[in-house]
C-alpha cells in the first residue's frame, strides 16, 4: 500500500480553538488548505458518535474526510463528552506500524499529543502541528520544535461566509 500524508485532526479542541478565536472553519476550504499546503492525502477527524449529528457526519464525509467516531457519555447535567486522545494516539502508531505514514499533521494544541510527536520524531517521521488558535497552543507541544502553524493566521481563506448546516463543529 502506498504511505499517506495523513493529518489526523481533534475535532474538539479544533472546535474549541476556532470558538475561542471567535470565528467560524469552512471544513470544505480546510480540507483542501490541508492538501495544498501539507500536501496530505487522508484527513481524519476524530470525534464523539451522537446519533442526532447524521447530518454533519454525512456532510464531512462527503467533502473528503474520514472520522474516527468514540463512543460518547452524556453526564448528568446533559454535557456529552468523547474524548478522542487515545484514540488519535493509537491510530497514528498503527499506521506507522503498519508503514501506511509517510508524513503527518496533528491538528490540536492540546499537549496530551506531545508523546506521539516525540514518537514520530523519534522514529524520523515529519510532523507538522495546526494549533487553531496561539494562545491555546500547549508548552509541550511548542517544546517538541516541530513546525506550527496557527489557523488564524490563514483565517481569511479559511472562514466560514457562508450558512453552515446545522451541527456542523
Amino acid at each position: 500500500m502506498n504511505k499517506k500524508s495523513t493529518a489526523y485532526i481533534d475535532a474538539s479542541n479544533l472546535k474549541f480553538g476556532i470558538k475561542q478565536s471567535n470565528w467560524e472553519l469552512d471544513y470544505k476550504n480546510f480540507r483542501s488548505w490541508l492538501r495544498d499546503k501539507f500536501g496530505i492525502s487522508k484527513a481524519i477527524i476524530f470525534m464523539g458518535l451522537i446519533p442526532n449529528n447524521a447530518e454533519l457526519y454525512n456532510s464531512l464525509q462527503s467533502i473528503g474526510y474520514e472520522i474516527s467516531f468514540k463512543p460518547t457519555i452524556t453526564s448528568k447535567e446533559g454535557k456529552t463528552k468523547g474524548n478522542v486522545d487515545g484514540e488519535l494516539i493509537l491510530s497514528i502508531a498503527k499506521d506507522f506500524y503498519e508503514n501506511k505514514l509517510e508524513n503527518a499533521v496533528l491538528v490540536s494544541g492540546d499537549g496530551d499529543y506531545h508523546c506521539v510527536v516525540e514518537f514520530l520524531k523519534e522514529k524520523k517521521v515529519p510532523i507538522s502541528i495546526v494549533s487553531p488558535n496561539r494562545k491555546y497552543l500547549s508548552l509541550l507541544l511548542k517544546r517538541t520544535n516541530v513546525p506550527v502553524v496557527i489557523l488564524d493566521e490563514f483565517i481569511e481563506n479559511l472562514q466560514q461566509k457562508m450558512k453552515r448546516p446545522p451541527n456542523m463543529p
